[in-house]
């Protein structure tokens, strides 16, 4: 590891000032000391933004929540009112690394974590996100685990995260010092700037993420599928928000995980989904819709299958 600065921010203004002036900002640091220490990123400067005021998660009176971004992980998912109004927050968090790591890793963290493709994180290997034009051998190497949707000729890596998942899938916001973006713009797909994975500006601070008041009668679920049963990362996930009245589902809002470059927002399935009779037909029906999309390599065509099962099976289960 390269020396690099260190300071630590008093306030967000202070932050910001950093930031802009090159500083990366530190949270929890469980994703960025790692790339520091493989050399994938080399910060000249680092500025702690771990002891901000921004560790509050807040009731609004419109009946949602405001989640500061220097949360922890473990404090989100054990949160009253999270458990109570969004489980499939509560149960992505859950789902997600180990104990140690999400008593120490943040929100915005999180959301900005970066892929654990092996390319991305091996520097004797070129890839187009961390030398832009170097080329992407997951394409046609080792890409099991990789994308299947929203991926280019320039980029096949999967984002990581379990919470933003369900955030997807929860219309959540993100709240930075100077603008709010709703969290399914936050994310950029790998197309001409692969080095790009979300809209923030250089120096720009997450400071919270908001969330509506739940939809009265809906009903949430995050499952996952990973090659071992803790501290693993998702083959494919699916956080499901539905609502159901008389047997007909009347809204649905579904978003994958381990299959795209960003949390990947079913609104295909969800289109078909919506007025349709809760049947396994219609399960089916919306599984295939999303899946008209899919365009799976060489080695990875077996998250197709993935996919289809586990919507089906996460539908049948919420929408009982």
């Amino acid at each position: 590891m390269r020396s690099f600065d260190y300071a630590r921010a008093a306030s967000v203004d202070e932050a910001i000032r950093a930031g802009a002036d090159g500083a990366v900002y530190l949270g929890g640091g469980t994703n960025l000391v790692d790339l520091m220490k493989l050399g994938v990123v080399e910060p000249g400067a680092l500025v702690d933004v771990s002891r901000l005021p921004l560790d509050m998660i807040e009731e609004l009176p419109t009946g949602g929540l405001r989640i500061g971004a220097t949360v922890r992980n473990s404090d989100l998912a054990l949160n009253g009112l999270v458990r109570e109004r969004y489980p499939v927050l509560s149960q992505a968090l859950l789902a997600g690394a180990s104990g140690q790591i999400r008593n120490v890793a943040t929100v915005a963290g999180n959301l900005l974590q970066r892929t654990r493709c092996p390319y991305f994180q091996d520097v004797s290997k070129p890839c187009n996100k961390r030398r832009p034009g170097s080329g992407c051998p997951a394409i046609k190497g080792a890409h099991q685990g990789l994308a299947i949707f929203g991926h280019s000729d320039a980029c096949v890596a999967t984002h990581p995260s379990d919470m933003a998942v369900a955030l997807a899938a929860l219309d959540a916001r993100v709240e930075t010092a100077s603008r709010t973006v709703a969290l399914n713009d936050f994310y950029v797909l790998p197309e001409e700037r692969p080095e790009l994975e979300t809209v923030l500006e250089p120096g720009e601070l997450v400071v919270a993420v908001s969330l509506e008041a739940p939809l009265e009668g809906a009903r949430s679920a995050y499952r996952k599928v990973r090659e071992r049963a803790s501290f693993s990362f998702a083959l494919v996930s699916v956080a499901v928000v539905a609502t159901v009245v008389d047997g007909t589902v009347r809204s649905a809002r579904i978003a994958f995980g381990g299959v795209a470059p960003r949390p990947w927002r079913a609104l295909k399935a969800e289109e078909a989904l919506s007025g349709r009779e809760a049947s396994a037909e219609s399960f089916e029906a919306a599984a295939a819709a999303e899946l008209e999309q899919a365009r799976p390599l060489r080695d990875n065509g077996f998250k197709v299958e993935l996919v289809r099962r586990l919507l089906v099976w996460t539908l049948t289960e919420v929408c009982k």
